[in-house]
């Protein structure tokens, strides 16, 4: 009995001795494992995207050390759309039951709006930024502090067919030129429509608010026309402005060749882009012509098919360039001051440039075509601009009549020797 005790004992003890020697081999391969995982190169990094090291506060014209006068911003491209990770955040057991996996889209999600062909832009007085998309057939209501996008669609707040051009009065009523529809849709605060403009039009393009005199400036690309209306309802329409045509044939002053955008100053004057002619055309509030300023060309100061028109608050007129991708600044009386642009799709660069906008916070807002975007630059003004050559100069001045430190070791009188 003692003897078959003594062998369970001993076989107890060849057990043990098995199980820590496995325990130990176990513990050795583990620690082995995570040495070996924590020795194990990293995985290769990627190039970065050039667009996202870039800096964009470099982007100004004109290059350093001149003072800059327009400063890039940022660039806007359609609704945000959501990452992977907020998707399966917000996938519930149903979707998962129903076997709809991160990154599809179920029936009742909001789907994505890109900018295909945006055109018209405008700012209203809160600083959102309004675009009209010829092929999405909706306004884009973009704020840039929030990045917050909102939308007036085709077949809910209204009818669109082919929208082209956009503008906004000093109380924020919207206005909406639909070509091919042969009106102009006007919305109030709450984006709903509140009347239709038709009078007298046949393919209206980009418009501009007189906000002094209140009227309402609309480019005829079919009459080769610009008709002006009040502003106000019931939007009567008053008088046009050259000699109906058509043809696309005219070339006499105060006459036009396919006009297709407009712009007002501070003083009533109108602007209005004579795109077929390669030329700016100068009015004053009665529609009597002042000027013409601009020629076909690839210089600087030439147009080749000039759209997108607007004034800044120096009275200074931009002008976007269709087929030479710039935006020409220049005095009323068409003196070149700056431009900037050039065929691209960096940031400050231009595909197929359209609309032009500039708001009262100095901020000049551009679109482009292919592809769709919005780009939005900070306009520096001759005040500020002033102010900062005044403080340069006085740093430099301040540094010429400092001693150097050689200067000041020289000049420093002998210190008598302490007794």
């Amino acid at each position: 009995m003692l003897e078959v005790a003594a062998n369970s004992v001993r076989r107890c003890k060849v057990s043990a001795a098995l199980v820590c020697v496995v325990a130990l081999v176990l513990a050795c391969g583990i620690s082995l494992h995570a040495k070996q995982k924590k020795q194990a190169a990293p995985p290769p990094k990627k190039d970065p995207n050039p667009l996202e090291v870039l800096d964009y506060s470099k982007i100004v014209w004109p290059n350093p050390p001149a003072i800059a006068r327009i400063k890039y911003s940022s660039q806007f491209f359609g609704e945000k759309r959501e990452t992977a990770a907020q998707q399966k955040s917000k996938e519930g057991w149903m979707d998962r039951l129903a076997g709809v996996t991160a990154g599809d889209v179920p029936q009742n999600q909001k789907l994505f709006f890109q900018l295909v062909t945006p055109y018209g832009v405008g700012v209203d007085s809160k600083g959102r930024i309004y675009t009209a998309d010829e092929k999405v057939r909706a306004v884009f209501i973009y704020n840039p502090e929030t990045k917050a996008v909102e939308m007036i669609k085709n077949g809910f707040q209204a009818r669109f067919h082919m929208i082209t051009g956009v503008t906004l009065d000093d109380g924020d009523r919207l206005f909406v030129s639909d070509s091919d529809l042969h009106h102009v849709l006007v919305f109030d605060k709450q984006n709903k429509v509140e009347a239709s403009i038709g009078q007298g039009m046949a393919v209206p393009a980009g418009m501009a608010v007189d906000n002094e005199n209140r009227f309402l400036y609309v480019a005829d690309t079919g009459l080769d026309q610009v008709l002006v209306y009040d502003a106000d309802p019931p939007y009567k329409f008053l008088r046009s402005i050259g000699t109906r045509s058509g043809k696309h044939d005219l070339t006499g002053p105060g006459d036009f060749s396919y006009p297709t955008n407009v712009a007002v100053d501070a003083d009533g004057s109108l602007f209005v882009s004579d795109t077929f002619n390669n030329r700016i055309e100068v009015f004053d509030a009665e529609g009597k012509f002042i000027r013409t300023f601009g020629k076909a060309g690839d210089g600087p100061g030439y147009f080749a098919r000039p759209k997108g028109i607007a004034v800044d608050s120096d009275g200074h007129v931009w002008v976007a360039d269709a087929v030479q991708n710039r935006v020409q600044v220049f005095t009323p009386e068409g003196r070149l001051l700056i431009w900037m642009g050039g065929n691209g799709l960096l940031p400050g660069q231009f595909s197929s440039l359209a609309g032009l906008a500039i708001d009262k916070n100095n901020r000049v807002v551009t679109s482009e075509q292919y592809p769709g975007r919005v780009q939005i630059f900070r306009y520096v003004t001759d005040a500020e601009a002033k102010l900062e050559l005044a403080e340069r100069d006085a740093v430099a001045a301040k540094k010429k009549a400092a001693p150097t430190t050689k200067e000041a070791v020289v000049a420093k009188p002998e210190q008598p020797t302490p007794k």
